[in-house]
């Protein structure tokens, strides 16, 4: 099949990855639910979560996917059946959520062999129609995934308060659990290290297969193994979570092939839930270094433990920590957390699975196998915010894959990442052409004005009216509002603005 040239004005950032612990979809059913796009089910029915848009009118587009995608095409000449079957086949293999077919200017309508294939298949098929260009099907998308990732981090931010209040109630380990079942709609257990039945659990107890299930996982955790485990038995999601000391234990040897499986080195927090969302890793986290604190061995001089827990609950660490400075780091990468604190000269750390939240009292510099989010020094009593500044520069570091990034005030600009960012810019700015954004950006450098503009660019003032009105048609904006005007100051200036390296 011959194929039309790709659509270069879709907007947005590049297509989503495959779905991840930190990945927050969109419901294919949310988006056939706006009207003002007027997309149609044509086939494979609308249950999908899309975690991205690509358009392409390649035969074979499955080399550029990642897996979760909309898929948007408008132009396959008519094929034989076959030949929408193999593309069909390609789509489904390279993981694609569902397919939008745009019936204008090629096709008046979707091709029935390209809906018999789909619906062969089980892949969703959407038409799109004539008067909806992509760009507003992406706009749409990116819009319903920062709503959801608004919901969900507001879900995340308040299960992590609810938390931390649990850990501050008499018998907390109890308390923490029933708030953890609670929030995840499932069962939650701390499982000790002699025996497979639970020490203390809460929620409603999963089906035989799952417990089974559960105590092989955590025999698989802790110090030898990996930090968390997870699988799927009896139509339940289950994880498992080490609760080694914030100081680490010592390593065991790995377990032999045919020998009998070995129990934990430490407790280990279980968790069965009959679905799973993209925060429920986030807050299962938190709740595993809550539980590896409260149930943390008393040693002597063990004021660390103490200021970690104060940090966590939200309160001070100030009364078990010397004045500092102390440096807040954020570390992710595949080695040993007990061996990255040793390095940085520091007991004072907690692991949630690649990720590790160090407290040193001096500044680090890179490690191998690792990248660092390092915060301004700060006293106790700033550490909140320097635990903020180190996520933020380690979000800067695996986005500009450096080793190792320092917290840098930045004002407004630094409080969003410089890839989320520059991707917002561009997907507000996509309608505008490369003579109407100079256009918008010097009218508002000039506050509106017409004649300053004009001059500023040297053209008549009714044709910097014109570019202006035709900016607000294609934007569908109010360019009187104040609010409009800034959210537009800032993407002009990030869109125009070279990307610079993140230095480490």
């Amino acid at each position: 099949m011959a194929m039309s040239p790709p659509d270069p004005a879709v907007p947005g950032p590049p297509a989503a990855p495959s779905p991840g612990p930190e990945s927050t979809p969109v419901a294919l059913e949310a988006l056939l639910g706006d009207a003002a796009l007027g997309l149609r089910p044509a086939a494979g029915g609308v249950r999908a979560e899309v975690y991205g848009v690509h358009a392409s009118e390649m035969a074979d587009p499955s080399p550029y996917l990642l897996g979760g995608e909309l898929l948007l095409t408008a132009g396959q000449e008519p094929g034989r059946p076959e030949e929408y079957a193999a593309y069909v086949a390609r789509l489904v293999a390279a993981g694609v959520a569902a397919l939008g077919f745009g019936v204008a200017p090629v096709h008046a309508a979707v091709p029935e062999a390209l809906v018999a294939a789909c619906a062969r298949a089980g892949l969703p098929l959407v038409e799109v129609p004539p008067g909806t260009p992509f760009t507003a099907v992406a706009r749409a998308v990116w819009r319903l995934m920062a709503e959801a990732r608004t919901r969900e981090l507001r879900r995340v931010t308040e299960a992590q308060q609810a938390l931390a209040s649990a850990a501050a109630r008499p018998d907390p380990v109890a308390a923490v659990l029933r708030r953890l079942a609670a929030t995840l709609g499932g069962w939650a257990a701390v499982l000790p290290a002699e025996a497979d039945l639970p020490e203390q659990a809460a929620g409603p107890r999963p089906p035989a297969e799952a417990l089974a299930a559960l105590a092989a996982l955590a025999r698989r955790t802790g110090p030898g193994g990996p930090a968390t485990a997870t699988d799927l038995a009896a139509g339940h999601h289950l994880a498992a979570y080490a609760l080694g000391r914030p100081g680490g234990e010592p390593a065991r040897p790995p377990e032999q092939p045919g020998a009998e499986p070995r129990r934990p080195a430490g407790p280990v927090l279980v968790i069965a839930t009959p679905g799973r969302t993209p925060g429920d890793h986030t807050i299962a986290g938190v709740a595993a270094v809550l539980l590896t604190l409260l149930t943390a061995r008393a040693e002597p001089g063990g004021g660390g433990a103490a200021a970690l827990v104060r940090l966590l609950l939200g309160g001070s660490p100030a009364e078990v920590l010397p004045p500092g400075p102390w440096t807040v780091v954020h570390a992710r990468g595949g080695g040993d957390p007990a061996a990255l604190a040793a390095a940085l000269g520091t007991g004072l750390y907690t692991a949630e699975g690649p990720y590790v939240r160090l407290l040193a009292d001096r500044v680090p510099g890179p490690q191998p196998g690792w990248r660092l989010g390092v915060a301004a020094p700060a006293g106790p009593e700033a550490l909140a915010g320097a635990d903020a500044q180190a996520a933020r520069a380690l979000e800067r570091a695996e986005a500009a894959r450096a080793p190792l990034v320092r917290h840098a005030a930045a004002g407004f600009a630094g409080l969003v990442g410089a890839a989320e960012a520059r991707a917002h810019a561009e997907a507000l700015l996509g309608p505008l052409s490369a003579t109407l954004r100079p256009t918008l950006r010097v009218w508002l450098a000039h506050h509106g004005g017409w004649d300053r503009t004009a001059a500023a660019l040297g053209v008549h003032r009714n044709t910097v009216r014109q570019r202006i009105a035709r900016c607000a048609a294609l934007l569908d904006r109010d360019l009187d509002d104040a609010d409009t005007r800034m959210e537009l100051w800032f993407a002009l200036r990030l869109a125009e603005e070279p990307q610079r390296p993140v230095s480490g």
